[in-house]
């Protein structure tokens, strides 16, 4: 699956175009690379989302076989690594 389309299933980010806007602008890694929206992620991807105060850092456990996803499955498909705000230099 597409790195923007995962984004928005899993509910990290609400909206596949912002998805695309924050890959363009280089704020979401995988793996420690910098992606492209159209980057393919599987299970055990490791994702660093750079939001404006806030670093957010996930591990896929699945990839949905469809692009629509209920809620609760979203939930399921990170784990949560660390979510904390960045300190202000």
């Amino acid at each position: 699956m597409r790195l923007d389309m995962f984004l928005k299933v899993s509910r990290l980010i609400p909206r596949r175009s912002l998805a695309q806007e924050f890959c363009d602008a280089g704020l979401i890694r995988v793996n420690g690379a910098v992606a492209k929206a159209g980057k393919d992620v599987k299970a055990g991807d490791e994702l660093t989302i750079d939001r404006r105060n806030r670093k957010t850092v996930v591990r896929i456990q699945q990839v949905p076989e469809t692009k629509q996803v209920s809620k609760d499955i979203a939930g399921e498909l990170v784990s949560l690594i660390f979510d904390e705000p960045e300190e202000s230099a």
